[in-house]
């Protein structure tokens, strides 16, 4: 029996409380955080960044005491170092040219190869592991997985705003992103065999040198026997993070079971799905998504709905009830992107907004 194991990675922004400027911790979070919690804390490309991963975990409870542990952690160090994190998708308004590039061979390679794209890309995001117990299986529930993927994005969109403006998407971290090379949804593989193919013939032809240079929206890891949902900004409040966490853990659980009973879900082709991600990057939870089973238009929210109640067979097999429910808040009180429009709209302050996003990164971080 699959278990279903998890693994989350969270990166959040380093910053300056005097001017709520992005700001360079010079690596000393990453240092002192590493005699407490080893390499669970890792440096990004750009020095304003620092990213966070759980060990592999059996259940969402115990998911979220690490990820609570490691945002209080990191909250402390950074406090100590007189800066402060934050849990949001862009910074509202610091602009990447100011940032400094972390020295490391590897991002001094990907900025030589994608230049501006790379340097651009000052964004932060949630990644979930999903465990399997083979890269076969992996791959076959990725393939219908894909389908979700936008429902649970526009839930989680929390990056309206870029270098002082209201972007107008309610999470523009995935527009930036999509300068990069292989992102956004993947194609179908037919099997491991084609995807291993594939990635082999992209570093024999010299377009990357390992496949963590695949940064679709979701992977089977290069590594790991997990699927990596990599769609998510990085969401402000834990309670976001453990109800997307628990809904991917759910999907990929309620997908095999099907496949036990010789049952699928539709593949649909990235065309497709790319439509609906894009509505969900625009407008959240408050645009329509497509149904394309129906053909037609549907509210973002009865969607949502209706993904509680698909995986609502396997919720309590999985212990994730409690932190999967949460997303019936985030329907009442909005997304993060909402929020952070909110506290605009009162205020026209920008710096508020940073505040407040710095204020719930640390809600029920211990």
């Amino acid at each position: 029996m699959n278990e279903f194991t998890l693994g989350i990675e969270e990166e959040y922004m380093v910053i300056d409380p005097v001017t709520r400027e992005l700001t360079s911790h010079d690596q000393k979070i990453v240092e002192a955080a590493q005699k407490i919690h080893k390499d669970q804390v890792k440096a990004e490309m750009h020095q304003a960044v620092v990213e966070v991963g759980t060990g592999i975990c059996k259940t969402t409870t115990e998911a979220r005491k690490e990820i609570s542990q490691l945002r209080y952690t990191v909250s402390q160090l950074a406090g100590e170092q007189g800066l402060r994190i934050g849990a949001a998708g862009t910074h509202p308004f610091s602009h990447w040219e100011k940032q400094l590039i972390t020295e490391h061979p590897r991002y001094n390679e990907i900025v030589n190869e994608l230049q501006e794209a790379a340097r651009s890309n000052l964004i932060f995001g949630l990644h979930v592991h999903v465990g399997f117990q083979s890269r076969e299986l992996a791959i076959h529930i990725a393939n219908q997985v894909r389908y979700f993927l936008p429902h649970v994005f526009a839930l989680s969109t929390n990056s309206p705003f870029w270098e002082s403006r209201n972007t107008g998407y309610k999470s523009f971290r995935t527009k930036i992103f999509d300068k990069f090379p292989r992102t956004g949804i993947p194609d179908i593989f037919n099997s491991i065999e084609d995807y291993d193919n594939y990635v082999k013939l992209l570093i024999k032809t010299n377009c990357m040198d390992n496949a963590k240079k695949i940064w679709w929206d979701i992977r089977v890891h290069p590594f790991f026997d997990t699927v990596e949902f990599r769609i998510c900004d990085c969401p402000m409040l834990i309670d976001e993070t453990m109800a997307f966490t628990a809904l991917f853990q759910a999907l990929c659980a309620k997908l095999y079971k099907l496949r036990l009973q010789n049952m699928e879900f539709i593949s649909y082709s990235r065309a497709l799905i790319n439509e609906n991600k894009w509505r969900a990057a625009r407008y959240g939870i408050d645009g329509n998504l497509i149904d394309f089973g129906k053909e037609m238009e549907v509210n973002c929210r009865n969607l949502v709905l209706e993904l509680l109640d698909f995986v609502d067979d396997v919720v309590d097999d999985l212990g994730c009830r409690e932190d999967i429910s949460y997303v019936h808040k985030i329907l009442e009180h909005g997304t993060g992107a909402d929020r952070q429009l909110a506290v605009y709209q009162q205020t026209g302050s920008f710096e508020a907004v940073v505040d407040y996003i710095t204020t719930q990164t640390l809600i029920g971080a211990k």
